[in-house]
């Protein structure tokens, strides 16, 4: 008798108990050893059936593994951009200062306290120098003839583009350097484009000698008008 070469059978086959396999598995067993042994076969089959239809072992921990490197690209792309932009949103946030009763303290160049008894010893009468006042805007701290400070401070934006203006020693006015825009020793408009007069705060001293900014609200008394800025 030939040899019959019947070749192994999937775990889809070994589900089905009329596929050609089977069929010729029978063909080649003796009648009574079929017999015998269908059982076991039946039980082999159930067994083999059900461990094919569960999930392949491998599947589990290569989807951790893809998540896992996920995580580890993300995190190694956005820490050292992170570490990049941090000098940049130091550079866009609101600048810090502490308030008094709705004023803020005024800051030097540095961004230290401005201690009165300190500034004044030198910075002399008529002097008009930049601090930093309310949201951070530039603004002129100023010393009076009698060398006191000034009860008000002048906001340094011009009116008419926002660009900064400096104090001209020489011919005693403010010039925006920009569009030529003028303005006399407290900040009044005198020659344009610019139309209104650079905005005022009020400047005060704490019981500490600090100063301190606050807004202006009441009656412009260079122009006796509402203030604009307000």
């Amino acid at each position: 008798m030939s040899a019959i070469t019947v070749s192994p059978a999937t775990s889809f086959q070994c589900c089905s108990s009329n596929n050609g396999v089977l069929s010729a598995n029978k063909s080649v067993m003796p009648k009574s050893a079929r017999s015998q042994s269908a059982g076991r076969k039946k039980e082999s089959m159930k067994v083999t059936c059900q461990a094919s239809s569960l999930p392949h072992a491998d599947g589990v921990p290569e989807i951790e593994r893809r998540k896992l490197m996920k995580l580890l690209l993300i995190g190694a792309v956005g820490l050292p951009t992170a570490g990049m932009l941090a000098p940049y949103s130091a550079f866009f946030a609101s600048p810090r200062s502490d308030s008094f009763g709705g004023g803020i303290a005024a800051k030097d160049e540095h961004g230290n306290d401005i201690i009165t008894s300190q500034w004044l010893k030198t910075h002399g009468p008529g002097d008009r120098t930049l601090t930093q006042g309310l949201k951070g805007d530039p603004t002129y701290l100023m010393v009076e003839n009698d060398r006191t400070l000034a009860t008000y401070g002048i906001n340094a934006v011009c009116t008419h583009l926002g660009c900064i203006v400096p104090w001209n020693t020489v011919e005693k006015k403010f010039v925006c350097p920009c569009h030529g825009s003028q303005y006399n020793n407290v900040g009044e408009v005198v020659r344009g484009p610019a139309h209104l007069s650079l905005a005022l705060v009020h400047t005060d001293i704490d019981d500490d000698e600090k100063v301190v900014f606050a807004p202006w609200t009441e009656t412009d008394f260079r122009t006796g008008d509402a203030p604009w800025w307000s």
